[in-house]
Order: C-alpha cells, then sequence, then structure tokens
C-alpha cells in the first residue's frame, strides 16, 4: 500500500501549534514510509477564508519544513461534491429537512425534559408531498441530512487500539446547509476517497466523527469503484503545563508569530513531535531524524503536555547546535559575522539567533563597563600582558589573583563586567581573545 497522508487547513486564520502537530505527524509518517503528503486547503466557507490565510499557511508550512508533495484547494472541487451528494440522494442515505434551527432547538429541549437525548428524530422522512410544498411556498429551503445506519462502527486505531461507535446514539449529520453550501463532512470524506488517503491521522477530537465518516465512506465506496477505508490514527490533544486547557497566549500562538519571535523551526518540529511520546524532549538534529524516529507505538494515550518553557529549552539547545556553516549566511545578514571562533564562543549562551547582535557589539563595538572597584581594574590593567593572544586569559587572571588576593566569583565578575558590561556570558578566554587588547585596556580604564 502507498501511504499517502493529507493536512487539511482552513485559510480562515493563522496556523497554530496544534494544528501544525497534525501537519507534522502526518508529513513525518509519510517521510517515513516513502509516501505522499498531501495539502488540502478546506476553504469551502467562501466568505471566511482569504487568499491571505491561504498563502501564510503554505509560508508557515515551508518554512517549518514541511513540503507538499500535492496541493488542492476544496473550492474548486464543488462538482465532485454535488455529484456524490447527488448519488446519496438517490440512494435515499441523503435526505431534505425543512426544520428551522428554532424548531430543533424547541425540539431537543422537549426530548432532554422527557429524559430522552436529544438527537434529531427524523420527522422530516415522514413529510408527505403536501407538507413538502407548503414548506417551499413559505419559502423554507432544506437542509440536507445523512441517514446513518445505526450500527456499531469499528476500527483499529493506530494510536487508540480498538475502537467502536454506536452510530444509534447519534443525529443524522447536515452534509448540506440551506443555502446548498457543503459542510465539512461530506468534502473531507469524499476527497479522501478521490484522493487515495491511506492513513487519516488527526487529533482525538474526532473520533466521535470517525463512525459518522465511515459510514459515508461505505455509502460512496461504489461509486469510486469499491474503495477501501484509510486508516485512522487519533493523537491525544495538547494541554497547558498545568495539565488544563492551553492557556489563550500559548493555544493562540500562531507559527508566524513565533517565526516573528525568533524561535527556530527544528525547535518548534521537536517540541511538537517529542511531546505525548516515550522519546526524550531534546531538540532533534534534523527533520530526518525526527521522520526516522515517527512511531505511534510510542504515543501515549494522556494529553500531551505543550510547555512554552520547554520550547525555548529546546529553541537554546538548536542553536547550541547549529554549525558555523549552517549559521554564516543568517551572521551576514545581521552583520554579526565575526568569524567561527566567535560564533563557536557566543553560541552555548544564545536563547534566540538574533541575540548575536548584542554579543557581536560586545566584541566588536562600544559598551559601557560596569566598574564597582577603580583599584582593582586599574591593577589589572597594569597586569594587561602586552601581547594579548588566545591563551593569555588564565595566565593575566592568575596574576591579578595573586596580586589582589581576589579569587572565585570575586576575581571574574568584576573582569567580567568590565570587559563586557554583564553578570553573564560566554568563556572569557575565548571572548577576552575576541575583544581584543585594545578593547580591554580601554574598558579598564572605564
Amino acid at each position: 500500500m502507498t501511504v499517502k497522508v493529507r493536512f487539511a487547513p482552513s485559510p480562515t486564520g493563522r496556523i497554530h501549534a496544534g494544528n501544525v502537530r497534525a501537519a507534522l505527524v502526518n508529513w513525518l509518517f509519510a517521510q517515513k514510509n516513502q509516501g505522499v503528503f498531501v495539502l488540502r486547503i478546506d476553504d469551502t466557507d467562501l466568505e471566511r477564508s482569504t487568499k491571505e490565510n491561504e498563502d501564510l499557511i503554505e509560508t508557515d508550512l515551508t518554512w517549518l519544513g514541511l513540503v507538499w508533495d500535492e496541493r488542492y484547494n476544496q473550492s474548486k472541487r464543488f462538482d465532485i461534491y454535488q455529484k456524490c451528494a447527488d448519488q446519496l440522494k438517490a440512494d435515499g442515505r441523503l435526505y431534505p429537512c425543512y426544520e428551522t434551527a428554532d424548531e430543533l432547538d424547541r425540539r431537543r429541549k422537549v426530548q432532554l425534559s422527557r429524559g430522552l437525548p436529544p438527537i434529531y428524530d427524523r420527522a422530516a422522512l415522514t413529510l408527505t408531498a403536501e407538507e413538502i410544498a407548503a414548506f417551499e411556498a413559505e419559502g423554507r429551503k432544506p437542509h440536507w441530512r445523512f441517514k446513518l445506519e445505526g450500527k456499531r462502527v469499528a476500527w483499529e486505531d493506530l494510536v487508540r487500539g480498538h475502537c467502536e461507535v454506536d452510530t444509534t446514539s447519534m443525529s443524522d449529520p447536515v452534509l448540506i446547509r440551506e443555502d446548498g453550501a457543503f459542510l465539512y463532512t461530506l468534502p473531507s470524506v469524499v476527497d479522501d476517497i478521490d484522493m487515495k488517503i491511506s492513513h487519516v491521522i488527526r487529533g482525538e477530537d474526532h473520533v466521535a466523527n470517525t463512525g459518522t465518516q465511515i459510514e459515508i465512506f461505505e455509502a460512496l465506496s461504489a461509486f469510486f469503484g469499491n474503495a477501501p477505508l484509510p486508516i485512522f490514527a487519533h493523537m491525544p490533544l495538547l494541554v497547558g503545563a498545568d495539565g488544563e486547557g492551553l492557556s489563550k497566549r500559548l493555544g493562540s500562538m500562531s507559527i508566524s508569530q513565533m517565526r516573528e519571535d525568533g524561535i527556530e523551526p527544528l525547535a518548534i518540529t521537536s517540541h511538537l513531535a517529542k511531546i505525548g511520546t516515550s522519546d526524550a524532549l531534546e531538540a532533534a538534529p534534523s527533520l530526518a531524524a525526527l521522520a526516522e524516529g515517527q512511531d505511534f507505538g510510542k504515543m501515549g494515550r494522556a494529553p500531551a503536555r505543550y510547555d512554552f518553557d520547554d520550547l525555548m529549552r529546546l529553541n537554546a539547545g538548536v542553536l547550541q547546535a547549529m554549525s558555523y556553516a549552517e549559521a554564516k549566511p543568517r551572521l551576514e545578514a545581521l552583520n554579526a559575522d565575526l568569524g567561527e571562533l566567535f560564533w563557536d564562543t557566543i553560541r552555548m549562551n544564545l536563547h534566540k539567533f538574533n541575540e548575536v547582535t548584542e554579543w557581536a557589539q560586545i566584541v566588536g563595538g562600544d559598551i559601557t563597563p560596569k566598574i564597582e572597584d577603580a583599584a582593582f581594574a586599574a591593577k589589572a590593567l597594569d597586569l594587561l600582558p602586552a601581547d594579548y593572544g588566545r591563551e593569555s586569559w588564565s595566565a593575566w587572571s592568575g596574576a591579578i589573583k595573586e596580586a589582589t588576593g581576589a579569587k572565585g566569583k570575586a576575581l571574574f565578575m568584576p573582569l567580567r563586567q568590565a570587559l563586557t558590561g554583564m553578570d553573564h556570558g560566554p568563556d572569557m578566554g575565548a571572548l577576552s581573545f575576541l575583544i581584543g587588547r585594545d578593547k580591554i585596556a580601554q574598558r579598564l580604564k572605564g
């Protein structure tokens, strides 16, 4: 079987962590199995979908490295949805209903008051021709419901194992609105069959929908030449670090916002690929490595905890592992390329890449030194070697220790503050060499 998966975002807003986790797992699964990754834009809601959001989805996925093999717009496929709807109508599986939203709401309330489940009672199936004509004369347009068979629908889920849904406990789903617009379910199933999607990988909030969708798959199978059902995998949803639902700030943080904030794409993909699994939460060397390790058997059933602090730790890990060759174009773009030694010296202290500009300024520009003990700084200046080389720091700091009696933090903190204006930072041996003797002397003078 050729593995073929899909990611079907709606271009009604920016994609965020929850969306991208679904895209990522689908992409990794396709990569691992030499399969096909489909980007399918769910733009059937013509009023809310925008080209701007569609373009931004493509930009975000490309930036993350999740490049697609095939691409479709559902808004260009209405003809095939209509043909399938006509077939379902002819088969008696799609039937017109004329109730208004208020009427349905009142009916549900009555059912609840009687201790009955608030599901649709299929009253539309008993309408006479005269009653239908009367509704039409009023100007009512029907919405169309799919007639469920009312059975236990079972499937073997790659994450959840054996699953069953009893469709007798469900309302017949509305597939077409009064205005003729297709709702999500029908285009999704039609496309999955027509595009030969082999695996449907998504969040567990779709589990209840799967029974309905399998029945629609089965109803349309003959129309598509006895197409087989896809295999399903329903992933646990994301929760915040506290185990509760994602906070508004984290839950709504778009990928484009993360990009603007300087978060590395590999940190995002490493984080989303590893949370909720038995793998250690660490930055992967590449997307290929993530794909190689992808395994639904590692995915737990508990909600996956999305901790922004973990993401930032992985972000630092990505930068720490980044080679100079990889960093060089970005350093040049920021006018902060001071050579390989500079990058190797400061990368272990970076949380975001753009922090390199601060260290480039410390090394090559002007700073305000912090000097609390002028006598100590003066003694350090007196002992500064005339020829300051790569290995001079140890001997110089040792001489200062002997001359002043300062040691440990009392020795190294004043030197770091005077030379960098900072209380923390990279190894001072390499950093002081990069700063150079002239700037060291200038800064010790205050």
